[in-house]
């Protein structure tokens, strides 16, 4: 059986890629892409170590605050693969401005809506609608730009597979630093209380919003792509890699909204110690992710498929850590395990059917992706978090399996199979 191009190694040409050298065209601006891709979700991972204990100070059950997630992560499906070829046709600066912009509002009104709810001005139905509409809505379609907006700009400054899942590592690296970034001030601040890191969201995604407008570059017309054509799911080169990574963001959707509740629960903690070690527990997830994705995969060179076969079976070993009430320590590390193993698989997952389309459908392969990752959360944190009220276990067990799922997947399909390692 011939080798997929999913592991084909660097050295053997892949005909989308553009071979133009570009000798006369600007320097990439990378690092200031990723700058962004990693303030807009510093202020979405800031949230995360308060959730739980925010949602308990204003009356909110488990369900509701699920349903919120989901409304965020429906909007991303929707529109994500719009944003994606919005990027190509109208240029990136335009859609990361408007996004971030709208990212900014929605999130200082949803830290105004939380202060009335703490001091019970508004409460109740009320309060979850409004919250759905800042928090879920209006957050969710702005967030859903970032990322397809960065895979794509990526996709078209990398004429290599090496340095095409380099790039989307940079982008999964700057998540994780989030991740990292967004674990350690949601728990720090929280100390000072909930009010101090709700009202600092909106700031980092603003200055987010002042470097996009004040430093990237606006393409001439002559780079932007008239009319880009749409992907299809069930495209054969997308689907595998899709599919997989659907059931790897299926386990990190259960982790991210559980982790408060598990350490509230497990440690009988007040909410302010609830926040600081949810927040430890997530920073090691962050750590795990950034080291993968920033350190592992650049030094190896693996090609995608290597990288989601040793990846869903990281992302399973934590899982099992996970399951059984075995102290703080092995929570911290089982978390860190599930952070490495998703760092693994990320690039291999995005960077895969990324290296099979043409120039032309990266927007649409970079929204598809991103409405992929997206569509896990519409279902696994209102899922979790009711299997959760009724068995606390269960949806670790749930998220144990579809890892192990995964990675049968991964090792048995052709499309992920071929040389380990790149050279």
């Amino acid at each position: 059986m011939q080798p997929s191009v999913a592991d084909t190694p660097p050295s053997q040409p892949t005909s989308s890629l553009p071979t133009s050298s570009r000798p006369t065209a600007p320097a990439p601006q990378v690092p200031l892409v990723l700058s962004a891709v990693f303030l807009v979700f510093l202020g979405q991972m800031t949230l995360n170590p308060i959730i739980a204990p925010l949602s308990r100070e204003v009356g909110l059950a488990e369900w509701q605050v699920g349903v919120m997630i989901s409304l965020a992560a429906i909007c991303v499906v929707v529109s994500s693969q719009f944003w994606g070829r919005a990027s190509l046709s109208r240029g990136r600066k335009p859609v990361l401005l408007a996004a971030m912009g709208t990212a900014v509002g929605a999130m200082a009104l949803f830290a105004l809506l939380a202060h009335l709810g703490m001091r019970g001005i508004l409460t109740g139905t009320g309060l979850f609608v409004l919250f759905l509409v800042t928090r879920g809505l209006l957050f969710g379609l702005a967030i859903a730009a970032v990322p397809p907006t960065a895979q794509a700009y990526i996709a078209d400054v990398t004429t290599t597979p090496e340095a095409r899942v380099r790039g989307m590592a940079g982008v999964g690296a700057a998540q994780g630093l989030a991740m990292i970034g967004g674990a350690v001030a949601g728990g720090a601040l929280a100390g000072f209380g909930l009010m101090v890191p709700l009202l600092c969201v909106p700031v980092m995604i603003a200055l987010g919003l002042a470097a996009v407008a004040v430093f990237l570059r606006r393409e001439e017309k002559h780079e932007l792509v008239a009319n880009p054509p749409r992907v299809s799911p069930f495209d054969p080169r997308a689907w595998p890699f899709l599919l997989a990574g659907f059931g790897l963001f299926t386990g990190l959707g259960f982790v991210q909204i559980l982790t408060g509740f598990l350490v509230q629960d497990r440690f009988a903690l007040n909410a302010g110690g609830t926040a600081a070690v949810s927040g430890a527990a997530l920073l090691a997830a962050g750590v795990g992710m950034v080291a993968a994705q920033a350190v592992i995969v650049p030094r190896l060179n693996w090609m995608p498929g290597t990288l989601l076969r040793v990846g869903a079976a990281g992302a399973l070993a934590g899982f099992l850590l996970l399951i059984p009430s075995a102290g703080m320590a092995a929570l911290i590390l089982a978390l860190f395990l599930i952070g490495l193993g998703l760092g693994l698989a990320m690039p291999g997952y995005t960077a895969g059917p990324s290296l099979l389309m043409s120039a032309e459908e990266q927007g649409g392969i970079a929204g598809l992706v991103a409405a992929n990752n997206a569509l896990t959360f519409v279902l696994t944190p209102t899922l979790a978090t009711l299997f959760y009220a009724w068995w606390p276990p269960l949806p670790l067990i749930v998220g144990a399996s579809v890892c192990a799922l995964v990675l049968v997947f991964v090792l048995l399909h052709p499309r992920f199979r071929g040389p380990r390692v790149a050279r």
